[in-house]
């Protein structure tokens, strides 16, 4: 999809996207995120008495579950309740991306050149399922667990989109079981096994100075499951004698998990030298090949302070069931992997309290299960601290560059004559930092522990989205949400380029209905993207723009409201 932005109100289009991008910046500051309740609260997780009577409350809990709250979803929310939305969407079957790319790969002319291509249809699938699939809950969810346990297009698997969309679907799939069953699933992937060079590890060989690749060893502790240091189940650091973090493990660990990870390749393959990736391997489990496994004893993670050791002589899945026993059953996970999803659907600063009651679900559902994902999640959203009004001015998050081009689609019900939701990663990386499986590193798009300076890291708070919070992104996140709230539209106003079969086109019909007056335009509009819930300064500064305008130029009316909510504070904070 090509951007296109009219020639003539330019100049102040963009000065007046960048002061809204900045005024986010601001009101950040202010309210970067965080839990509200400082009391202390129940270890277990119960669901808060709640009305869904207003639109507010049903709008407030879409964003957190969804990729945007809509009208339409938030009318089944209010039937339904809470409780019952969250268990019908548990039931959902994951929508998938892989047959997208299967299909777009027949119709290449030249498949060895052209292959980094499909990544495109790979994000138009992705695109697809989060403004229209049905599964909401999964594919959020999904998209957060992306950003934890990260892999990527910038790397190598540019030329394998069939691995990196079957990856994503593989964390659908996953998004409501067994963490365990997740992390064995994320562990053998050959996207995985790739991206952190776990594929292809050899034993250690001292004649020929080999020893086993550390990398994945290393990332799948301080990332995907339990972090840097020890944790209390609260989320707080364990600290020593000397009031210094506790570190969770040693180099000898790392060494350890390296050597249980050797063997591992493609599957079908005769023997470990003779595996090749193929279409239809790279999208299955790695396999193991007992002639290049280390035999030798492993270290892993302490339990209860007392060294764990792996004998000698194991196979391959017996070192590996064993050493991800290890890590799951660790007391880090729970509040480690608990916090981030909390961080990732509600708030970057949830309460020690919250964290808590999330970390004794993970720990145990009810049933005596570990690791139930599903419960995990619905505990997060039922959770009081998320259900409740804000009572704080840290309550909630920045919302990422992402999921506001989301909510906005969502909201107006956008689609493309040709029924895609082709964005090429390039554009979206471009225009919002982010594009889904095309993080810049390992480390995601953004850090869970980033606080901007100021203000915000010195009341000892984090604001992770800050962290693409640049003038430069600030300023292309506008620049494009103009485009879209100007150009593509049912009627562009003057200047724009005809609409193609694949630009994603809002449906503003309501709007265009309501332009001669300002004030029912800036009510409706308020409506959709912000459940009603406007401040006296939006509504005045919208109405203002609004009439500008004359009377008879309804689409261009439209288009200054739109845009200008769409690029406020208001919008762009999730509380």
């Amino acid at each position: 999809m090509t951007l296109v932005l009219p020639a003539a109100p330019w100049g102040t289009r963009f000065r007046q996207g960048l002061s809204c991008g900045i005024a986010a910046l601001l009101a950040l500051t202010a309210a970067c995120g965080g839990g509200g309740d400082t009391a202390p609260a129940p270890a277990t997780t119960t669901p808060p008495t709640v009305s869904f009577a207003t639109k507010p409350e049903a709008y407030r809990f879409l964003n957190q579950a969804t990729f945007g709250a809509t009208e339409a979803d938030a009318t089944a929310v209010a039937a339904l309740g809470y409780s019952a939305w969250i268990d019908q969407q548990l039931a959902q079957p994951a929508s998938v991306q892989l047959p997208v790319v299967q299909a777009a790969y027949l119709l290449l002319t030249n498949p060895a050149q052209m292959i980094g291509s499909l990544n495109g249809d790979r994000t138009d699938a992705w695109m697809r399922n989060a403004v229209r699939g049905p599964d909401q809950l999964r594919q959020r969810v999904a998209f957060a667990l992306s950003e934890i346990m990260v892999v990527s297009q910038a790397s190598t698997l540019v030329n394998m989109p069939h691995a990196l969309a079957d990856y994503h679907d593989m964390l659908a799939r996953d998004a409501f079981g067994s963490f365990r069953a997740l992390i064995q699933d994320v562990t053998l992937h050959p996207a995985m096994g790739v991206y952190l060079s776990m594929l292809g590890n050899q034993r250690p060989n001292t004649a020929l100075n080999i020893r086993p690749d550390e990398n994945y060893a290393r990332e799948l502790m301080q990332l995907f499951t339990v972090g840097l240091v020890e944790l209390n189940i609260d989320g707080s650091t364990r600290r020593d004698a000397q009031d210094q973090p506790l570190p969770t493990y040693s180099q000898e660990t790392i060494e350890g998990f390296a050597n249980v990870f050797t063997g591992w390749n493609y599957a079908g393959a005769a023997s470990f030298a003779q595996a090749r990736r193929t279409l239809q391997n790279q999208i299955l489990p790695m396999q193991a090949y007992p002639e290049q496994h280390s035999t030798g004893s492993k270290r892993l993670l302490p339990v209860n302070g007392v060294p764990v050791t792996l004998p000698a002589g194991q196979t391959p899945a017996q070192d590996l069931a064993a050493a991800l026993d290890n890590i799951v059953n660790h007391p880090n996970v729970g509040p480690f992997i608990g916090k981030q999803l909390i961080q990732k659907l509600v708030t970057s600063n949830p309460s020690p309290q919250y964290v808590e009651r999330i970390a004794r679900v993970f720990n145990n559902d009810g049933t005596g299960q570990r690791g139930n994902l599903g419960a995990v999640v619905k505990a997060i959203l039922l959770d009081s601290e998320a259900r409740n009004a804000p009572a704080s001015t840290t309550a909630g998050k920045l919302k990422e560059p992402l999921l506001r081009l989301t909510q906005v689609l969502r909201a107006y019900n956008a689609q493309a004559a040709s029924g895609r939701y082709f964005i090429t990663p390039q554009q979206l990386t471009t225009s919002f930092g982010q594009a889904p499986l095309n993080s810049p590193s390992v480390f995601n798009f953004f850090s869970p522990f980033y606080a901007p300076p100021g203000e915000i890291s010195t009341q000892g708070l984090v604001a992770p989205e800050l962290q693409l919070a640049t003038e430069y992104l600030n300023t292309q996140v506008t620049n494009y949400l103009y485009t879209q709230s100007f150009c593509y539209v049912p009627t562009p106003v003057t200047g724009c380029a005809a609409l193609g079969p694949d630009t994603i086109v809002l449906d503003t019909s309501s709007e265009l209905a309501l332009a001669a007056n300002s004030d029912a335009l800036v009510t409706r509009i308020a409506e959709r993207l912000l459940a009603g819930q406007i401040s006296a300064t939006l509504r005045t500064q919208a109405r203002g723009m609004v009439d500008i305008v004359p009377v008879n130029s309804a689409q261009q009316r439209v288009a200054e409201a739109l845009y200008l909510i769409a690029t406020s504070p208001d919008f762009a904070l999730q509380r």
